[in-house]
This record gives structure tokens, sequence and C-alpha cells, in this order.
């Protein structure tokens, strides 16, 4: 265990709570909030940092007392119990100390477009955003449709929604890529399985400071809204589009029509257009590492499929893990239990840092 990184962030954790304690500090209000943010980041792993060190001296205290004919025995019970318990909290250590996502807390904005399948893959489009809506519900996110494409069928061709409440980043980073669907469409008459694929686009949402936008690059257009997302405010002209370099290929182009007040549409288009920026940066930013290295690496973006939903076999794969941990009942799961998914993919995620922080230690 790097000891010595804890050691020093135990020295910044130290140094802020002094300046948190500091009139000059308390009256500058930015300073402060960052200080409390990072104090609340730090706390988690100096607790458990402490009680570590606690664990230490119990241990050498039993160590010490082994040889002692009458306390050996008890000695070498507490020496076992507090050798595992040094275990346990270096594995949690060693987690805390793993590279945190920036976004993690942020809010998301989701986009759910059908792919190859006509209706049934905006049926299916449709039954994601049930999903998400349900999972949202049991863990703290609010999904909130800002534009949506409907069908004739009551499925969607596009939605665009944005997501606030618990770190939505976070809980909802591992949903983007392709989702794949195989069964018998309702409007099949032969009984013939279909496979038909959605895919699912989570940015998170980005401060104006992160990205720059060229507001000169930008066209606003406003008009009446109308389909999901604008019933009852379809009486002004409220919706807006932003377009980003029109006509060009780099143009972007972002709906919203989801509250009455035109100008909270603006902002929130705006929103997404920094959002896709962002995210459009990331992607040119990891082909280039891909590049550097060589090699191909899995980025979790739009284009690889990640899922398969079989509802003949009522189970749902997901492609990103291996062994009997990649599948789960796919009537929990299309119902918002997505958190042994989710949970699964996290701990994936945590096991490969934790072994490339090992290689590059031993390195």
């Amino acid at each position: 265990m790097v000891s010595g990184r804890i050691e020093e962030l135990e020295r910044e954790y130290a140094a802020v709570e002094r300046s948190l304690g500091d009139p000059a500090v308390l009256s500058h209000n930015a300073e402060y909030l960052r200080l409390t943010k990072r104090h609340r980041e730090l706390t988690p792993l100096i607790t458990l940092w402490r009680q570590y060190r606690q664990q230490q001296q119990q241990a050498e205290e039993a160590r010490s007392l082994l040889a002692d004919p009458d306390l050996g025995p008890l000695a070498q019970l507490e020496l076992d119990s507090a050798e595992q318990q040094l275990g346990q909290l270096e594995t949690e250590l060693e987690v805390l100390l793993l590279p945190q996502d920036p976004h993690d807390g942020a809010d998301v904005i989701l986009e759910i477009r059908a792919g190859a399948g006509g209706d049934e893959a905006g049926l299916f489009a449709a039954d994601l955003l049930r999903m998400y809506s349900r999972y949202g519900e049991r863990s703290g996110l609010k999904i909130t449709v800002l534009d949506a494409s409907e069908s004739d069928l009551g499925g969607y061709s596009r939605l665009v929604a944005e997501v606030t409440g618990d770190a939505p980043y976070r809980q909802l980073k591992w949903e983007r890529g392709v989702h794949r669907v195989q069964r018998v469409p309702a409007t099949e008459t032969q009984g013939r399985i279909h496979t038909s694929t959605v895919t699912v686009a989570v940015l998170p949402e980005v401060e104006q400071t992160e990205v720059e936008l060229d507001l000169s690059e930008v066209r606003i257009d406003v008009f009446r809204s109308q389909g999901a997302g604008g019933q009852g405010v379809n009486t002004t002209d409220s919706a807006v589009r932003a377009t980003y370099r029109a006509g060009t290929p780099d143009e972007i182009m972002v709906v919203c029509q989801d509250g009455r007040s035109q100008i909270k549409n603006k902002e929130k288009a705006l929103n997404i257009l920094r959002a896709r920026l962002a995210e459009r940066q990331r992607e040119l930013q990891a082909a280039s590492e891909r590049e550097a290295r060589s090699a191909q690496v899995g980025s979790g973006d739009r284009s690889e499929k990640i899922r398969t939903y079989n509802y003949p076999q009522n189970r749902v794969t997901d492609h990103r893990l291996s062994g009997d941990d990649k599948n789960f009942p796919l009537d929990s799961v299309v119902d918002g239990h997505l958190g042994p998914v989710i949970e699964a993919l996290a701990r994936m995620e945590r096991e490969q840092q934790l072994a490339e922080m090992t290689e590059h230690a031993q390195a």
C-alpha cells in the first residue's frame, strides 16, 4: 500500500482544517466552498487511515505479548483479528486512493436514439426510458424529457432528457453505448425473433468555464413546442433550437422544448450543446491516445455494443463483463433494477485500476 501518498494527503487534510478555521477564509466565499469540498472528499480516506494505524498499533502490542506463557494464547487471537482487520482496511484504502472521475457528481444529458430495427427499435427506446425512470425512482434520480420524436406506435426515434439528483453521471455512465434487443415484435405475425438496436449517450453537464463556446457560432431559432416535452406549452413560441456551426461538418443541433420559458429553454439548449462539445473533445482525445498506444482499448463510447436484452431466454448480457457475472435476469433489469449491473461494472473498473496501480508500483 502506498502509505507515503496517504501521509501526504493527511498533511493536506490538516492544512485544509487549519484554513477552514481562518477568519480570512470564512469571509472569502469561493475559497471557503473549495476548501469544504476538499475536506469532504478527504474525510473518508483519512478516517479509514487512522483506523488502519490504530489496528497496526494493536497488532504490535499483541505481537509483543506472544512469548508470554499466560497472555500468549490471548495475544495470538488478538493478533489474528487485527491482521484480518488490517487486510480489509488496506483493500478499502486502495479503493479510495483510486483516481476518481471528475464528472461523477455531474448532472447528465441522456440521449436515446433508435438504431437498426425500425418501429421495434423505437419501441425498445421507449422501454429503455421506462427502465431508467424506474431505476431513477429507486436511486434518487429525476429524469425530465427535454425533447422527443415519437413514433406512431408509441416509441421514440430520438429522445433527449436531463437527469438530476444523486450523482447521476456516476450511476449512469455505464449505460453509454449500443443496446441490442432480441425479441418477437408486437407487429410480428409469424413469431419470428427480430434483433434491433438503440444507442444511448450519457453526457455529463459541464460548467461554462470548462468548454469554450463562441456564441457567435451558435444560431438560435424559436418555435412552438409540440410533442413529448411540449404539451401544455404550445401556445407560445417557447421552444428553442440551438445550432452550432450550421452547415459545416462540425454542426451540432440541439432542441429544447420542455419549459414554458423561452429563456430557460435556451439556457438548457446551450448546456446540452456544451456537453456535446465536451464529449466530442473526449472522443477525439481517446482516439488520439489509442493511436499513440497503437492498440485498441474499450472506451465505452456510443459506437460499442455493450449489452444484449434477450427476451426469449429472459436474460440480459453485459458484454463488458465475463463468466457468470455478465448475465442478469431480464425482467428485473427492464423493471429498473439496474443496481447489480452497475455494481458489477464498477467493481470491474476498480479491479482493473488496482491491477494497473500494482503493476506501476512494481515497475
